[in-house]
């Protein structure tokens, strides 16, 4: 009956193809947010692409982009596509056939006053009535005409001297521009939500979601709430909270569901000296869509102290359970546990372990808290020891897709380790802020791997997994035609049959893809569009695990759109040889060389150039580069700054004997980059020739 039913569904669409005429046209379709719609599926009804017709999809149009990041999902409304790359910079083109129609660069790189302002990219921007809307990570909030690229309105949501960045996609629901930010990191900011009119820029409301001064009684319902779960003497020293990625709204309850990151620091028990659950720290917090009042919360990690956040996306859904229909929010943050929560009252419903989980056995089904294994918080422990997932998450921001024809999600899956322990005495820096050490890419058998996986979120188990290249998956996109489309770390675009995950159409990127694609429709013609190109942690902190594969900064980076029966071709691309820029004179220091990268870690360069400065597509790999060559012409890029109009920020804070360090640092690194090279060649993971030629295309 399977087989039968399937080959029913799939006749009429054979025959199209076989008689080379299209399905009957459907209405256009629009993609105005980062996930679609509120419900955060990245899932689309379009079924013009199919089982069927895959073999058709070719590539309509494409525009090459400049090198820099370009992890961001396109939006599109209306007859146009909009996309953003590095700093904000806009660009509004024909969505049929890729003609450029404006740009937009709001001046990122001359306002920023903070390294924070300039890194980690900018993961998307959103449309909405003939309006997209953008946050820039610099803290500002603008509307643009969709046909000029002019202002229409501009906000200011945090300034610049703040700690604060913004580089999550801004979400449009029933006319509120809805935006959060990051920072946790690094300081005791106090994080929020806001909601601006769009049609206007009005501030509408403001959710705080940690409290404010303990001494002064509760401003509202979620002040009373999260008040006494912060103990101690922690006020101004503890906080955090940020939600600075994940929204969704569900239009029937009038709610909006906010995804709430880390706490600062780290350590719970310097963050809260008394103890307590540190609300709301790492939770889903559903609030009244037109107030912004407090409705119910759920957390995912009660004081937590690993870098666990909540600010994965959030799916909303109707599922059967118990034989009845209900609706869900689902979500799979960074700790190892796919979550399913009654979308209208926050009810636990379920949760398991879709990744290598460490910190805890399981949730109690009873109470829907961890039941957290012995010995796992790092403030009692001796040593280092192994935590899974790491504090880089089981499922980072790229997001999963919900499928309404098979009832799956389709989640990117990292297993990642880290070794986290204690803070040494007189550590400084990076660690120092987060009150332990913590190594985030620690060589541990098993790790730095990735799944593409189907979940079942009713019977709570995987119905198939893939293995992918490398340790950052890329975003998903579900559509009804049966299939999954998601971008690799080794340069390709895949589609996969939905129900059984077999591959059955690729695509030659040359670059990498970790942007989630998306699928619309223009003149009753269905397009899927991503844009390609390596960045976010994938690219910086977690480089070491996607070394095997050629990530480089300079790699063409595009917006690549396809269609049945495209007659587009991209030119071919001859890959560069690396060269290691090595001095033959140069003799290593190991002191120097301690410090360099010691220096090198706790300033935040790995977050673009890479861990042990592996690049991975970010930023440049500087163990290729010749500037490093160059005492003077280093310190002028590194401490002055003069690379700042291309994104490299100054770091001033570093005294002359710190940049010689992390130069020598690098040096010694370029000294070591033949042999890993050859060492991932011999393995089988690179081209024999770094220079070989490489075709694009099906």
């Amino acid at each position: 009956m399977r087989l039968l039913k399937l080959l029913t569904l799939a006749l009429p669409a054979a025959l199209a193809a076989c008689n080379h005429t299209s399905p009957p046209p459907t209405s256009d379709h629009d993609w105005p947010n980062f996930g679609g719609d509120g419900r955060e599926q990245h899932y689309t009804d379009l079924d013009q692409v199919t089982m069927a017709t895959i073999d058709q999809l070719s590539l309509a149009w494409y525009y090459d982009l400049e090198p820099g990041f370009s992890v961001s999902a396109p939006v599109k409304g209306g007859d146009k596509l909009f996309t953003t790359t590095g700093h904000n910079h806009i660009r509004a083109f024909n969505a049929a056939t890729g003609e450029l129609l404006w740009e937009y660069d709001p001046g990122v790189r001359d306002l920023a006053q903070s390294p924070l302002h300039m890194s980690w990219g900018n993961k998307g921007i959103a449309w909405w009535n003939e309006r997209v809307f953008m946050a820039t990570t610099d803290g500002r909030v603008i509307a643009l005409d969709d046909t000029t690229g002019e202002p229409v309105w501009q906000q200011r949501q945090f300034e610049l001297t703040e700690l604060r960045n913004s580089n999550g996609a801004p979400r449009v629901f029933d006319g509120k521009v809805i935006v959060g930010h990051g920072g946790a990191d690094i300081s005791p900011i106090r994080g929020y939500v806001t909601a601006y009119d769009a049609m206007t820029g009005e501030q509408l409301w403001r959710f705080y979601t940690v409290p404010g001064d303990p001494s002064q009684p509760p401003a509202n319902k979620a002040e009373a709430v999260m008040q006494p779960t912060w103990q101690g003497d922690w006020y101004g020293k503890g906080g955090g909270g940020t939600a600075w990625n994940s929204f969704s709204y569900d239009a029937e309850l009038n709610l909006i569901y906010l995804g709430v990151g880390n706490g600062f620091p780290y350590n719970h028990l310097l963050r809260s000296p008394g103890g307590g659950d540190n609300l709301f720290l790492a939770s889903i917090v559903a609030v009244n869509a037109d107030t912004g009042e407090y409705v119910w919360h759920y957390q995912v990690c009660p004081a937590e102290q690993w870098d666990c956040t909540a600010t994965m996306d959030m799916t909303i859904a109707n599922v059967e359970l118990a034989g009845k229909p209900r609706k869900v929010i689902m979500q799979a943050p960074k700790n190892g546990f796919f979550y399913v929560l009654d979308a209208a009252t926050g009810e636990f419903i379920s949760a398991e372990k879709f990744a290598k989980v460490t910190w805890a056995e399981k949730i109690d089904p009873a109470t829907g808290r961890p039941v957290e294994n012995p010995g796992i918080r790092y403030q009692n422990s001796g040593a280092m020891f192994e935590l899974w997932p790491g504090v880089q998450g089981a499922h980072s921001w790229l997001p999963q897709a919900y499928s309404q024809e098979t009832g799956l999600v389709y989640l990117p899956v990292m297993e990642v380790g880290t070794l986290i322990g204690p803070l040494p005495p007189g550590m400084g820096g990076f660690s120092a802020n987060m009150g332990a050490l913590v190594l985030p890419d620690a060589d541990l058998p098993g790790s730095r791997k990735s799944f593409l996986k189907a979940w079942d979120p009713v019977a709570q188990k995987a119905v198939w997994s893939l293995e992918l290249p490398g340790d950052w998956p890329g975003g998903v996109l579900a559509t009804a035609g049966g299939l999954v489309f998601q971008g690799r770390m080794d340069g390709y675009l895949k589609a996969y049959n939905a129900s059984t995950g077999d591959e059955v159409w690729s695509y030659k990127t040359v670059a990498p893809i970790v942007a989630p694609p998306i699928a619309y429709s223009v003149a009753g013609q269905e397009y899927i569009s991503v844009l390609t190109g390596s960045g976010s942690q994938g690219g910086g902190i977690l480089a070491t695990g996607n070394a095997a594969y050629r990530t480089d900064y300079a790699l063409p980076r595009r917006v690549l759109t396809f269609a049945l029966d495209g007659t587009a071709q991209v030119p071919s691309f001859a890959m560069p040889e690396r060269v290691a820029a090595i001095d033959p004179d140069f003799v290593p220091n190991k002191e120097q060389v301690m410090a360099g990268a010691m220096a090198f870690a706790t300033n935040a360069c790995i977050v673009c150039h890479g861990m042990n400065a592996i690049g991975g597509g970010a930023a440049p790999d500087l163990r290729f580069s010749a500037m490093i060559l160059d005492e003077s012409a280093f310190k002028a890029v590194v401490h002055d700054g003069v690379l700042k109009a291309r994104g490299m920020p100054p770091a001033p804070q570093l005294n002359d004997q710190q940049v010689e360090a992390i130069r020598h640092y690098l040096r010694m690194r370029a000294l070591q980059a033949p042999a890993e090279l050859e060492a991932l060649k011999a393995g089988g993971a690179l081209p024999v020739s770094d220079a070989q030629p490489v075709s694009t295309g099906t």
